[in-house]
This record gives structure tokens, C-alpha cells and sequence, in this order.
């Protein structure tokens, strides 16, 4: 067992039983801004604390998860809607990271607009009472596609990532309205929060988070607490680049501190 896997059981916050898996997707208003590696560390983190955990990713048409573990995916969830391969055969165990993954198809845009009757089937299917899961992570596409509202407003939690860049500001408070407009329609409160990721320093995302945190107050009358600020960590490129989980190579990293914290947090509920 990794020692990292031995100081979380040490101080772990086990997902309390449900019936079924707690689904949270990862979101952001624009690309670049750190998702797919943020759901990643954040499935290692959860796992290492107790939690089962899946990752699907649902970057419709752009998925990289498996890339970035270095591991091209034998079946994707591409296969599954094609009824080329079943759900279960598709899944495959991260060893390392102690959790499974449900790759993405990349390089199409086939199924950037899928059914909704689609999607609901797909996530009945990961959300069944059977299921071995806690937690499922949606590593969700980029901005306001429509399959990614969809996942967005089925999730109970939503976890939006953003930088200080206006821009990344802006397309954020966009996900957290269409999120709203999308939840009211299904009769649901929001359960939204933040992470501003590749900052230069802890009052810069304070400053970033309290933009975005105004906006949502002022006009849409939501009040998206702070999960965690992630400053600029070079370290974070070079996992990516070698295809390795950064938890793994930077266990004592103040970013990895920050990581543990926002799993810890988001499995206290």
C-alpha cells in the first residue's frame, strides 16, 4: 500500500452509504484551465481516503483522461453508446491511482449532441442501486455544449474551475447560469462551488473567487463558496507531460495539500 494511500486512511472522511453514487461534474467555462487533471488528482485523493470512485470522460468528441494516464483505453464510452462493447467490459481499473476510468472517444463530435434520453440512460446505468461506487466524477467539455448542460444539471454537485482571467471569469458565471435555468427546470436547487486553478498567488484567487461569487450573488442569487486556490505549480505541467498522476510524483507539494483538502471537503458533503 503507497504511503500515500496510508497518511489519508490515517485521516480519512469516508463518503457516508447511499443508495446510489454521489455524482459530481467538473466544469469550466473555457479549456485550458486544468479540468481533466483536477478530476484526476481528485479521484486519487477520494481514493486513497476510502471512497470508490469513478471517473467518466464526458468531454464528448476532446476526451484526454486516458491520455494523460498514459494509457490508450482498449473500449470508451464512445464503444458503449454504439452498443459495441458493455458498459462493465469498458471500464478500466487506474491501478495506481486506486480508481476506475470510463474513457472518452476522442477526435469525434458525434456525440456532443446527444439525446438527453440518451445521457439519462448512460448515467441510470453508472448510478445503478447495484453499483460498486461512492462517488462518480463527470470530467465534463468545455463551455455550454448541450450534452455537457445536461450532465451538469443531472449532477448534485457541480465543481467549477476558473482562473483569474477575466475571460475564464466570464464563461464561468455563464456555466453557473445555464446550470441554474437547467436545474430549475428539473425542479432542483444548485449545489455549485469553485476552484480558481493556475493563480499566482492566494489573495489573487480570493480576489478571482469574489468576483465570481458577486455575479452569482447579484443576478443570479447564488452564493458559490471557495473550494480551494491551486497557484501556478510547474510540477503540475510535468506530470502532465509524462503521463504520470501528480499525487503520485508530488505527495508533499503545497498543491497536493490543497487537492487533499478539496476532496475532504467534497466528501463531507
Amino acid at each position: 500500500m503507497s504511503a500515500l494511500h496510508d497518511r489519508a486512511q490515517r485521516s480519512a472522511v469516508t463518503a457516508v452509504p447511499r443508495t446510489q453514487p454521489r455524482l459530481i461534474a467538473i466544469a469550466s467555462g473555457k479549456g485550458g484551465v486544468g479540468k481533466t487533471w483536477l478530476t484526476l488528482s481528485l479521484a486519487q485523493a477520494m481514493s486513497a481516503r476510502g471512497a470508490r470512485v469513478l471517473v467518466l470522460d464526458a468531454d464528448f468528441g476532446l476526451a484526454n483522461a486516458d491520455i494523460q494516464l498514459g494509457h490508450l483505453a482498449e473500449s470508451d464510452i464512445g464503444a458503449v453508446l454504439r452498443n459495441e462493447a458493455s458498459l462493465a467490459d469498458s471500464i478500466v481499473r487506474v491501478g495506481q491511482g486506486g480508481f476506475d476510468l470510463l474513457a472518452g472517444e476522442a477526435g469525434s463530435g458525434t456525440f456532443s449532441g446527444l439525446d438527453p434520453v440518451v445521457i439519462e440512460r448512460l448515467v441510470g446505468s453508472l448510478l445503478d442501486a447495484k453499483t460498486r461506487y461512492d462517488i462518480v466524477l463527470l470530467d465534463l467539455g468545455t463551455g455550454v455544449e448541450p450534452a455537457s448542460r445536461h450532465l451538469a444539471a443531472l449532477a448534485d454537485t457541480l465543481v467549477l474551475i476558473s482562473t483569474g482571467d477575466p475571460a475564464s471569469l466570464t464563461d464561468g458565471y455563464a456555466v453557473l447560469k445555464l446550470l441554474q435555468r437547467d436545474r430549475a427546470d428539473r425542479g432542483a436547487a444548485v449545489d455549485a462551488r469553485i476552484v480558481i486553478n493556475q493563480i499566482e498567488t492566494e489573495p489573487a484567487g480570493r480576489r478571482a473567487h469574489a468576483a465570481l461569487a458577486r455575479a452569482a450573488r447579484g443576478f443570479l442569487r447564488l452564493d458559490p463558496p471557495l473550494l480551494g486556490i491551486i497557484q501556478r505549480d510547474d510540477n503540475i505541467g510535468e506530470a502532465i507531460r509524462g503521463q504520470r498522476l501528480f499525487l503520485s510524483e508530488f505527495p508533499q507539494s503545497p498543491t497536493a495539500a490543497v487537492i487533499q483538502s478539496i476532496a475532504r471537503r467534497l466528501l463531507a458533503k
